[in-house]
């Protein structure tokens, strides 16, 4: 009996683990749409992948309190364009040819 109560208690537990993961994806005709959450249920990332699962289209990332940290661009897995990073003040700019860095720009934001 004993043995019977640990076994559901871990299927119990691993349940609800499973179930706090609220990550999301949707058929979008030729792609899926993630969206991506972090442990707490805030929002982590959104975007897209290829039905391959390489990341395509635009990417935004954030931080645990809402936050926009990032906004990325993919091409089916490859890094393009310019992707924008943020913290605090600074806005980043780094931009991409062939999957790699080719620029890096640093702003301050003004208020």
């Amino acid at each position: 009996m004993k043995k019977i109560i640990s076994l559901l208690l871990v299927v119990f537990i691993s349940t609800v683990v499973v179930a706090q993961n609220k990550n999301e994806y949707v058929i979008h005709g030729n792609l899926i749409k993630a969206t991506i959450y972090n442990q707490d249920g805030s929002l982590a990332q959104t975007g897209y992948y290829t039905k391959d699962n390489k990341p395509t289209g635009q990417w935004i990332s954030y931080d645990l309190q809402g936050n926009k940290t990032a906004v990325a661009t993919y091409k089916d897995g490859e890094k393009v364009g310019t992707w924008f990073f943020y913290q605090d003040d600074i806005l980043q700019e780094v931009s991409f040819v062939a999957s790699r860095i080719a620029k890096v720009t640093t702003l301050k934001i003004e208020n």
